[in-house]
């Protein structure tokens, strides 16, 4: 079994309330998510998070193939980190760990996404050439709308 990792900091010129307010609200993934990908909630994002909260997605990864996708919250340290995990959706595993600090003149964020593709060792040949290409195009279309959003950080 192999578990895969995708690591991405960025720093941000705002503050750690702004940041956690953004970042902790699920109705705002689908702005820092491509148009393309035709990101949905379904439910569950209807109240301020809280470890045990359910959230449910649609979306649209690649070659147009809609997928439902469920998430639990599974735990929550306000203003400085959450984690949610896959319940049900396009990965074997899915935990993705979100880290905010405060650091000069602005906040450092930081994700942590361990995950696992299905379909065994034909997943593991597709995963260089799909899987994680695809991985880091979305989390860099996130840093550029977070940075059209809120400045980049000079320091």
């Amino acid at each position: 079994m192999k578990i895969y990792r995708l690591h991405k900091k960025q720093n941000l010129p705002i503050t750690i309330d702004t940041a956690w307010d953004f970042l902790s609200d699920p109705k705002n993934l689908k702005t820092i998510t491509p148009d393309y990908m035709g990101f949905n909630i379904l439910s569950g994002a209807d109240r301020p998070m809280f470890a045990g909260q359910i959230i449910q997605y649609i979306v649209t990864p690649i070659m147009g193939i809609k997928t439902k996708w469920v998430t639990e919250i599974t735990h929550v340290v306000h203003k400085h980190y959450f984690v949610d995990e896959q319940r049900f959706g396009p990965y074997s595993l899915w935990h993705h760990k979100h880290f905010i600090k405060e650091i000069d003149g602005g906040v450092e964020m930081e994700d942590i996404i361990d995950y696992k593709v299905p379909f065994g060792i034909l997943g593991q040949l597709f995963h260089p050439i799909l899987v994680k290409p695809k991985l880091e195009e979305i989390f860099n279309y996130r840093t550029q709308k977070l940075e059209e959003l809120y400045g980049t950080y000079n320091k």
